[in-house]
């Protein structure tokens, strides 16, 4: 019993020295996606902030180009990069407690 407990206790040591090293690098992460075959392409950070949108300027001179469909292919390319941050700070947790759900870990980087 005590044996486990001196596993967890050395666990959170480990994981309180290397959470701010994993929020920096999460936080200067950046994550791009794209929507409507590459129409739009949206870049979030790891704070899953949106920081560059590009919309490909042929379909801005085209025919087709219709203002509701490029605002629903704006929010569909910043969604599908928050959701990549999302993932990839979820997957950073679980790396750093050794594949255990502590309630509250997520919480603590972006």
């Amino acid at each position: 019993m005590f044996g486990d407990l001196g596993k967890m206790m050395k666990l959170a040591a480990q994981m309180r020295q290397k959470l701010p090293q994993l929020k920096a690098e999460m936080e200067a992460s950046t994550y791009e996606a794209s929507a409507g075959d590459g129409v739009v392409t949206a870049t979030v950070n790891g704070k899953l902030a949106l920081v560059d949108i590009k919309i490909a300027p042929e379909y801005l001179t085209g025919d087709d180009c219709d203002g509701e469909m490029l605002e629903d292919l704006i929010k569909a390319a910043v969604g599908a990069g928050q959701d990549k941050a999302s993932q990839a700070s979820q997957e950073a947790m679980m790396k750093l407690t050794g594949g255990m759900q502590l309630p509250g870990m997520q919480e603590l980087i972006p």
